[in-house]
């Protein structure tokens, strides 16, 4: 049986977490007061999305945090599923901003007011500066940690809405067409549900331990296979811990030999699953016998031949 190590998100990524969520705190701020002094629906809907980005960065600081806690007794594997955990609430939380978003926009359309347009492109103008900042500090940063992506993807969806809001601030403020207030927002809500249903689905798809979108069964099947000294392979399980961190199990079938051989056979399997597949925590059980049960992927011999 062999056991590898996790180890912890880099101390930078955190770091640079809580910069952007120092500037994203002056952002919500600005925006709401805009909004509300402009009369902006596209503003205050920015702002929503601005509070959805520091929700994100929030959770992302301190699931990095959680997952950098050691593993003990009540939780063996940690907290590494802090991070999911977080992702699916934002998820959630997205969708309610965004149905709120909907209603108001609704309202307006019927009944479309005036818009300070110019000092809401001035507030937008400077979300979209501060958004820009947010983006440099977390680009190339987030590895293949699901939250801090899902955070980095809200600030570059407030970005893009922010140039939105802008340009609609300055086509109400030529034409007076203040219609276009409404509909920006909607578009803004476009933008925040894209975030919102991937967050769903990833998240949901690493709670439910399904097999990791980047893993293909068969191809680690045929790997350990390939590994000499291996005959078979069955009950294999492969499932995520978080969105980086990844756990398989499975019995694997070798010849009736000392327990000096079989170890070495079971520790060539388990360094192959990591340099190939970044497969870290890996649970072995070595056996001689053929498993009886029916060709499946839990139970298979040479059916990845």
């Amino acid at each position: 049986m062999t056991e590898s190590h996790i180890h912890p998100p880099g101390i930078s990524l955190a770091r640079r977490l809580h910069i952007a969520l120092a500037i994203t705190v002056v952002i919500l701020i600005v925006e709401v007061a805009g909004g509300i002094l402009t009369r902006s629906l596209a503003l205050l809907s920015d702002a929503g999305h601005v509070f959805a980005d520091l929700f994100a960065l929030g959770i992302s600081s301190y699931a990095l945090r959680l997952a950098r806690v050691p593993p003990d007794h009540a939780r063996t594997f940690g907290y590494h599923r802090a991070e999911v955990f977080a992702a699916l609430v934002n998820g959630v939380s997205l969708i309610g901003i965004s149905l709120w978003i909907v209603i108001a926009a609704s309202r307006r359309l019927a009944a479309p007011i005036a818009v300070h347009s110019g000092p809401m492109s001035a507030v937008a103008a400077i979300g979209l500066a501060a958004n820009l900042v947010i983006v440099l500090l977390l680009r190339g940063r987030c590895g293949g940690n699901l939250n801090a992506q899902s955070a980095l993807m809200h600030v570059i969806g407030d970005l893009l809405a922010s140039v939105a809001v802008v340009a609609g601030g300055l086509v109400m403020w030529a034409t007076g067409w203040y219609l276009i207030d409404p509909l920006l927002s909607l578009l803004v809500t476009g933008i925040i549900l894209t975030w919102a249903l991937r967050l769903l689905r990833e998240s949901s798809h690493i709670l439910l331990e399904g097999t990791p979108r980047s893993i293909e069964l068969g191809a680690v099947e045929r790997a350990i296979q390939d590994v000499p000294g291996v005959n078979g392979v069955h009950d294999l399980h492969v499932w995520s811990l978080c969105s980086d961190v990844y756990a398989m199990s499975a019995h694997v079938l070798v010849a009736d030999q000392s327990t000096t051989e079989t170890r070495l056979i079971v520790g060539n399997v388990g360094r192959m699953l990591e340099d190939r597949f970044r497969i870290v925590h890996t649970t072995l059980q070595p056996e001689s016998e053929v498993c009886t049960e029916p060709p499946s992927v839990v139970c298979s011999q040479g059916l990845a031949h």
